[in-house]
C-alpha cells in the first residue's frame, strides 16, 4: 500500500487548483490547520469555495486567504469577529451562505456517511428556508442536502502512518466530520506517531478516511480573546 505520510504541507497539497471547494477544520482559532492554510496562501490559488465554521477569525486561520482575495465563496455558520470577511461581504466581493451551526455539522456528517438529505426544523420560516422543500412532521421542517468538498484540511494532536487520529479536547470540533466528507483529506499533526501507538479505543478518526498526513511545525496555537486573572 502506498504510504500516506508526506514530508510537509507543500508535498501533501501538491495537486490544488483554482476553483476548488475546501473544508477546513477549526472553531474560531481552535484546531486550525495552520500549516496547510499557509501553504495554500503560498501557492496563491484563487476562486476557493471555503467551507468552515467561521472562515478564520482575528486576522488568522482562513483569514490569511481572505486577505489575499483567494476565497470567492464561503459556506459557514458564524461571521462574528472576522472583519476581513465582513469587509468583503459588504463590498460584494465574496458570496457567503450562512447555515445554522447544527445544520452545518449535520450536512457535513450526512456527506460522510452517505445520507442523501434530511429534514430539520432549524431555519424554517427564515431566509434559510428559501427555495427548499418543506414538510410538516411534529413541527414544520425544511430539507437540507449533504455538504462535501474536493479537499478537507484538518489538524489533529496525534496521527499515525495509516491516518488514525486523536484530537485534544475541543480542538476536535468539526474536523472528524470533515475528514469523512472530503474527497481528499489532508491532515497535519502536532505529533506523528508509529502505527499502534494510538490505542483503538482512543481513535477519533479512522485512517480509512485519511488520504494524506504530515508532521506540522511552528504552530502559533493563537488564543482569540486572552483572559487573565486579576491580581
Amino acid at each position: 500500500m502506498k504510504s500516506k505520510v508526506y514530508e510537509n504541507a507543500a508535498a501533501a497539497l501538491f495537486d490544488l487548483q483554482d476553483d476548488i471547494s475546501l473544508m477546513s477544520g477549526g472553531f474560531g482559532l481552535c484546531g486550525v490547520p495552520e500549516n496547510s492554510i499557509k501553504e495554500i496562501r503560498r501557492q496563491g490559488i484563487k476562486g476557493i469555495h471555503a467551507i468552515s465554521n467561521n472562515i478564520g477569525n482575528s486576522g488568522r486561520g482562513l483569514a490569511w486567504l481572505l486577505k489575499e482575495r483567494q476565497i470567492s465563496a464561503a459556506t459557514c455558520s458564524y461571521v462574528g469577529g472576522n472583519p476581513d470577511l465582513e469587509e468583503q461581504m459588504l463590498a460584494g466581493e465574496i458570496d457567503v451562505t450562512l447555515v445554522p451551526q447544527g445544520t452545518f455539522s449535520e450536512r457535513i456528517r450526512a456527506a460522510g456517511v452517505g445520507v442523501r438529505g434530511f429534514y430539520t426544523p432549524a431555519g424554517y420560516g427564515t431566509l434559510v428556508a428559501e427555495g427548499k422543500e418543506e414538510r410538516h412532521f411534529d413541527v414544520p421542517c425544511i430539507f437540507e442536502l449533504p455538504l462535501s468538498a474536493d479537499f478537507a484540511i484538518i489538524k489533529a494532536e496525534k496521527g499515525d502512518s495509516f491516518g488514525n487520529l486523536w484530537f485534544k479536547e475541543t480542538a476536535r470540533n468539526f474536523s472528524p466530520l470533515m475528514a469523512m466528507a472530503g474527497k481528499v483529506t489532508v491532515v497535519e499533526v502536532e505529533e506523528l506517531v508509529e502505527l499502534g501507538d494510538i490505542q483503538p479505543e482512543n481513535v477519533h478518526v479512522a485512517g480509512v478516511f485519511v488520504q494524506r498526513i504530515y508532521q506540522g511545525k511552528d504552530y502559533e496555537n493563537a488564543i482569540e480573546i486572552p483572559k487573565f486573572a486579576e491580581k
